[in-house]
C-alpha cells in the first residue's frame, strides 16, 4: 500500500515555539506569530489523504507551505505536532536504521534542482539509490539502463551533467528516483527551471510514466496550468493551510476563495 495520510500537521520554526502554538491555537495569522515571536508557522494543522496510484498537486504561491509540507512526507522535516502515515504506517515512529530503509525502498524525491553529482556520468547517478540500498553492480547497471531509455536518454549513459541540458539532467533525476522502484515519488517544482516547450515534454513525460506505473506521486507547482495539465486532483495552500482541494475541474469551476480564483485565472 502506497496511500499517504497527513493528519492535523503543524510546523513552526524558531525558537519561541510554544508562545507560537499558543498564537496559532487563538486565531492569529502567520504575519502576527512572525512580529512576535520571531517564529515562522510554516503549516497550520494540515490535513491531507491521498490515495495509493493518485498524481496529486500541491499549489501555491512561494512561502506557502508547499515544499516544506512534501519534505514531510520522507521525514526531511518533522512536524511540530501531527501524525504522518505512508501506507498505513506512522513514519514519525521509524528509528534511524528504519527511516533509512523507508528512504531507500519505499520513498524516492525529485528535485527542482536536479541534484545530480557532478563526478559522476549518468548512468552512474542513475543507480546511485540502487548501490546505497547494496544492490548488485549488475543489477544496478541493468535497472539504471532500463530507466535512461525510458526517460528518453538512451546514447547519453556516459555523459556527465555539466554536458546536458536542463531538461536532460531533469530526465537524470527522474530515471534516478524511478530506477529504485518506489510506491511513492515526491517532486518538488521539478520542471520549474526548464525553458516552456521542455517543460511540457517533461510534463507529457511524468503523465505517461503514471498512466503506466500508477504509482503515488505528489507533485508540487506554483503554476495552476502545470498542476491542471498533469494532476487528478489539486491541493492548493495559502500561508501554511490548504484553503482548497479537488479535481481541476472542481477548482477552476468553484473556486473556494478568492485567491483560488485568481490562481486558476490562466
Amino acid at each position: 500500500m502506497s496511500d499517504i495520510e497527513l493528519r492535523h500537521v503543524t510546523n513552526i520554526f524558531g525558537t519561541n515555539i510554544d508562545e507560537a502554538r499558543g498564537l496559532l491555537a487563538s486565531g492569529a495569522d502567520k504575519g502576527e506569530i512572525l512580529s512576535r515571536t520571531g517564529c515562522t508557522a510554516a503549516l497550520r494543522d494540515v490535513s491531507l489523504t491521498i490515495p495509493e496510484g493518485e498524481l496529486c498537486a500541491v499549489m501555491g504561491l512561494s512561502g506557502c507551505g508547499k515544499s516544506t509540507l512534501v519534505r514531510h512526507i520522507n521525514r526531511l522535516i518533522d512536524p511540530t505536532s501531527g501524525e504522518v502515515r505512508v501506507g498505513g504506517s506512522d513514519i514519525l515512529s521509524l528509528g534511524s536504521a528504519a527511516l533509512r530503509e523507508f528512504r531507500r525502498r519505499e520513498v524516492s524525491m525529485v528535485f527542482q534542482g536536479f541534484a545530480l553529482l557532478p563526478h559522476r556520468n549518468v548512468i552512474d547517478n542513475v543507480a546511485l539509490g540502487l548501490r546505497a540500498r547494496g544492490e548488485p553492480a549488475a543489477h544496478a547497471r541493468a535497472s539504471s539502463m532500463h530507466w535512461i531509455e525510458t526517460v528518453g536518454l538512451r546514447g547519453y549513459e556516459s555523459q556527465y551533467p555539466a554536458q546536458l541540458s536542463g531538461g536532460m539532467r531533469q530526465r537524470v533525476g527522474l530515471a534516478r528516483a524511478l530506477a529504485v522502484d518506489t510506491s511513492v515519488v515526491l517532486m518538488d517544482e521539478p520542471f520549474s527551471a526548464l525553458d516552456p516547450l521542455i517543460r511540457e515534454e517533461m510534463q507529457d513525460l511524468l503523465r505517461q510514466l503514471h498512466a503506466t506505473l500508477r504509482k503515488t506521486i505528489v507533485f508540487i507547482t506554483h503554476d495552476y496550468a502545470e498542476a491542471a495539465r498533469i494532476a487528478s486532483r489539486i491541493a492548493v495552500m495559502k500561508d501554511g493551510e490548504i484553503v482548497q482541494t479537488g479535481t481541476p475541474a472542481d477548482i477552476s469551476q468553484n473556486p473556494a476563495t478568492e485567491y483560488v480564483r485568481r490562481f486558476t485565472k490562466v
